[in-house]
């Protein structure tokens, strides 16, 4: 008798074998000339080599299924045994504006007209500037592109930074180590991945590096390659920052640069790293610029009121 073992490494064996092993069960009913066997990481199966075969094909196309969508159930385990080949089980046509598939398959799609231009810039360019006020989802939209590239290995991992400028508050009194202290700064970088990767692979991706997540003082020195980076908050760099994070790209790095230059938290008389850049490289070819307004807001319908009303305060000065 013939033995097949399939390891599971990219996903959680529980959520693979489904609740009370229902998805295995479901297996064994689609293959009952096989002896199938869940335990640990591991599938085993033993029988013919032929309908080995089959079930390892099988199994590999669930595999890339969950990659893919974060989503597993009886009615795509039906889906993907039943059909010919991996087109007859996608999704259907329509689904073109989704971006990636978050927890429970959750489709991320780019909401706005601009968010739209954004998605398309980055596929163009290998470095694009996202500028607009807060809710817009420049950043959101900027971790779901990178968690793509990183899906489809266009990038081995994803480099996610943020200077430490402190909105009004005193970083040094926050209590605990460093990384305790910065933290909190990116949160929001955290939130995001949170939504388009599960648990226990974003927790294994954050240990090996694959993704890291640091302050702009900690890029110094090093070369950015076979990456999606992401500079989030770049209206609180200086001059220097800024040129030293721009000069940080390797070869095959995607660079996406967001931030909302109504917010600046820079002491007064220091330039803003991002708006100087805005025009230092408007004319550079492969640099793509995005500019999203209050249209593009999908917070609550007050984030769209709060900013006009400060908009129109600063026409006023």
């Amino acid at each position: 008798m013939n033995e097949l073992i399939i390891e599971l490494t990219e996903i959680s064996p529980r959520d693979f074998f489904g609740l009370e092993n229902a998805n295995i069960d479901l297996l064994k009913k689609y293959f009952p000339k096989l002896k199938i066997v869940a335990r640990g990481n591991k599938i085993k199966a033993y029988g013919d080599e032929d309908v080995l075969e089959e079930f390892d094909r099988r199994i590999t196309m669930l595999l890339e299924h969950v990659a893919k969508y974060n989503k597993l159930d009886e009615n795509v385990i039906e889906r993907v045994l039943l059909s010919r080949n991996k087109e007859e089980y996608e999704s259907p046509a329509g689904s073109g504006e989704v971006i990636v598939h978050g927890l429970s398959g959750k489709p991320i799609k780019a909401q706005t007209a601009n968010q739209r231009k954004l998605v398309a810039l980055m596929s163009k360019n290998d470095m694009v500037f996202a500028v607009g006020p807060a809710g817009t989802g420049k950043t959101y939209t900027g971790v779901a592109l990178a968690v793509k590239a990183l899906k489809d290995k266009e990038v081995k991992r994803i480099i996610l930074t943020r200077p430490a400028v402190e909105a009004g508050e005193n970083l040094g009194f926050l209590p605990g180590d460093l990384k305790e202290k910065l933290d909190p700064y990116m949160q929001p970088l955290y939130d995001a991945l949170r939504d388009m990767i599960p648990a226990e692979k974003l927790a294994s991706h954050i240990e090996t590096g694959v993704i890291q997540i640091a302050p702009l003082a900690f890029m110094r020195g090093r070369t950015l390659d076979n990456a999606f980076v992401i500079l989030d908050e770049a209206q609180n760099t200086t001059h220097a920052q800024m040129k030293m994070f721009l000069t940080r790209m390797g070869k095959n790095a995607k660079f996406m640069i967001t931030g909302d230059p109504g917010q600046i938290d820079l002491p007064r008389r220091v330039i803003s790293g991002l708006k100087e850049a805005l025009l230092v490289l408007k004319d550079v070819k492969g640099v793509g610029m995005i500019y999203l307004d209050d249209k593009d807001v999908i917070r609550h319908r007050l984030v769209k009121e709060v900013i006009a009303a400060y908009k129109n305060i600063e026409n006023v000065d």
